[in-house]
């Protein structure tokens, strides 16, 4: 069993909406932030990460980034690796000062795309003492060409979001495109994919299912294979042959500097989202790692 709060902190100057799970335990526990993919609310895989690690013994923050979801912030739905870096900074912050948290016994939890922004927070904040990145999604510019169809389909992504923040310099205007849609060319990924369609599973009211266009710089050029040598924590990645870009967890793997571990399971991708027993166990292999290095 867990409790839930709701709670809400500031990221420079943003009041930013969470969702706390405490285990039902006396004395505080050890804390952990988790966030989910790109584009995402916290409804959609964070919250069953964190109530699940709040049922083996952590507390655990799901939270929405600026602009997303219940969480103030304007332009909406941008996604921004810097900002959302900025974010988790100050959710853990927020976390190491709660009274049921043990301030000093911090982790940090990425599924997906917020891999790469735990990994790049981890990088520079050593209250994180332990990362762990489940179907991480982990890229630089050689493995964005690969995911997105070559070097001249990537610079005009980055052309016409360059141009998408042009307009809304000029005139406060987002230009948005789905995140994701079969018929729809424009979308950041032109694909049927059941998970973010499916009202039962991400096609969930509080996620709407819009990308902005003018973050295509922003998310084509950073690089997150760059920070690994900079994390020295100890590190847990959870991943599958069949789920995104292997060869970015297994370069990203080899680049730690830390103590590290991989773990290579089975499952697509989106299975480690909302699946059995693919989410349980990548939980199982997180508790345990943080187990290893938080208590």
């Amino acid at each position: 069993m867990s409790d839930l709060l709701k709670v809400s902190f500031d990221s420079d100057g943003v009041t930013l909406a969470g969702n706390l799970y405490l285990p039902d335990q006396a004395g505080p526990a050890p804390g952990v932030v988790v966030a989910g993919t790109w584009t995402s609310v916290k409804e959609l895989m964070a919250d069953r990460y964190a109530r699940r690690l709040a049922e083996r013994g952590y507390a655990a923050l799901a939270f929405d980034f600026t602009g997303f979801g219940e969480s103030g912030g304007e332009p909406r739905d941008v996604e921004n690796p810097a900002r959302k870096i900025r974010d988790i900074h100050h959710a853990l912050t927020f976390l190491a000062a709660h009274p049921a948290v043990h301030g000093d016994r911090l982790g940090a939890l990425g599924i997906c795309a917020a891999a790469m922004y735990m990994a790049g927070n981890a990088a520079g904040d050593p209250r994180v003492r332990s990362l762990a990145l489940v179907a991480p999604w982990l890229h630089d510019a050689a493995i964005c060409e690969d995911a997105y169809g070559g070097a001249a389909a990537v610079a005009e992504k980055i052309k016409i979001g360059r141009e998408a923040r042009s307009r809304y310099d000029e005139t406060g205007e987002v230009d948005y495109v789905p995140v994701v849609s079969a018929t729809d060319p424009r979308a950041a990924m032109p694909y049927e994919i059941d998970f973010y369609l499916n009202p039962d599973r991400g096609g969930i009211p509080a996620w709407p299912n819009r990308f902005a266009v003018m973050a295509w710089p922003d998310w084509l050029t950073y690089d997150s294979i760059a920070s690994a040598p900079q994390i020295t924590q100890p590190t847990l990645l959870v991943h599958s042959e069949n789920a995104a870009i292997p060869d970015g967890a297994r370069r990203f793997h080899a680049g730690l500097a830390g103590p590290k571990d991989l773990l290579w399971t089975e499952g697509t991708q989106f299975d480690f989202y909302d699946t059995e027993p693919q989410v349980t166990v990548a939980v199982d292999a997180v508790a345990a790692h943080f187990g290893r290095t938080l208590r």
